[in-house]
């Protein structure tokens, strides 16, 4: 018995299918979603969100938002989400090391925190973008 799963943004309606798993970077940790799971609303931090749908994984890249789960949807908010084969490689490595450089060159803890989170954002569309490719050098603690 699957589980309804919405996916939106602000600019779209990213996925709206019904899913057997979700797994996704929850405030507390990862957390697995199946279906019929007790309620829950929890904050989502940026990093990889992946479904499974008939054995087959998909992995997004999202950049924070707010899950609720119901034991017969899940709702997804995100501030940004994108699907593997939506990523471009090359231009999220200039992304990473934009960041890199902004982190070595910043002046204040607010610019810090601002290029971390673009940073941490630039680094999880490599990391997903990569597992479409089936590249799993940059992966660490992944569920399969």
């Amino acid at each position: 018995m699957p589980i309804h799963l919405e996916i939106v943004t602000a600019e779209r309606t990213v996925l709206s299918d019904d899913v057997d798993q979700v797994n996704a970077p929850g405030a507390a940790g990862r957390v697995g979603i199946l279906p019929r799971h007790e309620p829950l609303l929890t904050a989502l931090l940026p990093g990889e969100l992946s479904i499974v749908k008939h054995g087959e994984r998909t992995p997004f890249a999202i950049s924070g938002g707010f899950m609720e789960v119901l034991p017969d949807r899940i709702t997804i908010l995100a501030d940004s989400v994108e699907r593997a084969d939506e990523i471009d490689e090359n231009r999220a490595e200039a992304a990473r090391r934009r960041a890199e450089e902004a982190m070595r060159n910043r002046t204040s803890a607010q610019e810090l925190a601002t290029t971390e989170m673009q940073l941490r954002r630039a680094v999880v569309r490599l990391q997903v973008a990569r597992l479409r490719k089936g590249d799993r050098g940059m992966q660490r603690g992944r569920e399969d």
